[in-house]
């Protein structure tokens, strides 16, 4: 455990400075102190290295919200360096010993490995008061279900370990999904606990994509708002709600804006830190979206046209594309972890599940007049054209967020993903509907049946 650890601790702090974090000397503390004898700014600064080691991968060129985008048809990436964007993501099953279908797992297990070793030295440190205390637990456990929540998102059905305050050689069981939502949501419950008794300011820095929420109060709302996800994920719609009710979600003169209110990733090309590697002339739109984004008379969806432009045609492997992204317009571009847009789109679902459907579709119209510039819907839809209307909105609103493939294949759509080359001289494409477990987890797990799993 102690050299993942290290590995950990020391990367994520030595990215500090680019998310406006000031952090001290990177052997101060190592982890043995942490673990033995923790200070103060020693758990401050580990609590600054967790929030640092949750976005690491996040916006990499082969990072979550790139492969994501890729499986779920709104990306191609065609970088000719390595063909493994085509190769492995679109034309054959995910290979679990590649960085690319392996991907997902050693980083966030290894994080939430700082976050069990820090709920254990804070107990430690009596010059921590106990709000102190609390708003570290809550804090670290919020960033715990985070992570754990990334590699459920991309195993789904395998499964994944949840039993992780052991030794590093002492494997946890995989567990079911059902089990891995339910731990997530446990944690982020526990967490959302201690932040109500976290006072008032937290003894460590948070990035400016914290801005509004860098108290124990206010994080706590973002909390919240990651337990409607989840509970989402779980179809467990009514908890949807009441998290929904004590997150950050506001309907009340929304504007394009109001919508954007949330919590982001922050990047930078300050020396050591992370940029975003999204900035990419490699990385392109999928044609799909196009011809997807509906019209209001002769203007198209304007989440489209705020979000992609027509640039020269760029392709690879018998597809192309001429339609360039214009989220991310800078290395130091934030990316979004979660924003009342989503917000409104999680009460939405929520609302037409537990019955009310005119509020679901009254939500739907706020995000799609606001941010879509389209005519609201009209009537009462059934679920099958509900969900149609559902996913076409979360597809525009969270467009290269990091969630088209995980909410198509949870309304069991990914069937219905365009396939580029389904015939043809060039290889044919294959839809995955999730990674493996990594070939290296599995070589040290002999005989588990879950790495019998593949990703079609």
């Amino acid at each position: 455990m102690r050299n993942t650890c290290i590995l950990v601790l020391a990367a994520t702090l030595a990215a500090a400075p680019a998310c406006d974090l000031d952090v001290g000397d990177l052997n101060n503390p190592g982890i043995d102190q942490l673990e033995d004898n923790p200070t103060p700014s020693g758990v401050s600064s580990a609590c600054t290295g967790l929030l640092i080691g949750t976005r690491r991968n996040h916006a990499a060129n082969n990072g979550y919200v790139v492969q994501l985008g890729i499986l779920g048809r709104e990306a191609y990436d065609f970088d000719t360096a390595d063909p493994r964007f085509f190769t492995e993501l679109l034309q054959a099953k995910l290979n679990a010993g590649s960085p690319f279908g392996g991907n997902f797992w050693q980083l966030p297990y290894s994080n939430i490995r700082l976050a069990n070793t820090i709920l254990k030295a804070v107990e430690k440190v009596s010059e921590f008061s106990d709000t102190d205390k609390a708003g570290i637990r809550g804090f670290s456990k919020s960033i715990m279900a985070l992570d754990l929540l990334e590699v459920i998102n991309t195993r789904d059905d395998i499964g994944a370990v949840i039993d992780t305050d052991k030794d590093i050689h002492d494997l946890g069981a995989i567990a079911t999904k059902t089990e891995v939502l339910a731990k997530i949501a446990s944690l982020l419950d526990e967490g959302a606990t201690d932040l109500a008794g976290g006072g008032d300011a937290f003894v460590f820095q948070l990035s400016s994509g914290f801005a509004d929420f860098d108290t124990p109060e206010t994080f706590r709302k973002f909390n919240r708002a990651l337990r409607a996800r989840v509970a989402a994920y779980q179809k467990d719609y009514a908890t949807a709600l009441t998290a929904l009710g004590e997150s950050f979600i506001t309907d009340t003169a929304v504007n394009q804006a109001a919508l954007d209110v949330g919590v982001y990733y922050s990047y930078s090309t300050a020396s050591g830190d992370a940029t975003n590697g999204m900035v990419n002339p490699n990385i392109f739109a999928h044609p799909s979206l196009a011809t997807d984004a509906m019209m209001n008379g002769t203007t198209k969806d304007l989440r489209f046209t705020r979000k992609v432009e027509t640039t020269d045609s760029q392709g690879g492997a018998g597809v192309m594309s001429d339609l360039a992204f214009t989220l991310y317009k800078s290395p130091d571009s934030p990316v979004a972890l979660i924003r009342n847009e989503e917000l409104l789109l999680l009460r939405a679902e929520a609302k037409f599940f537990t019955s009310d459907v005119p509020g679901a579709v009254a939500d739907l119209n706020i995000v799609r007049t606001v941010s879509g510039g389209l005519q609201p819907i009209a009537g009462t839809p059934a679920e099958a054209a509900f969900v149609t209307d559902l996913l076409y909105e979360r597809e525009f609103s969270l467009l290269m967020e990091g969630h088209r493939w995980i909410d198509w294949r949870r309304f069991g759509k990914l069937d219905s993903l365009p396939l580029d080359m389904p015939t043809g001289d060039n290889p044919q494409h294959v839809r995955n509907k999730r990674y493996p477990i990594p070939q290296a987890e599995c070589n040290a797990r002999t005989g588990e049946p879950q790495c019998e799993l593949d990703s079609i």
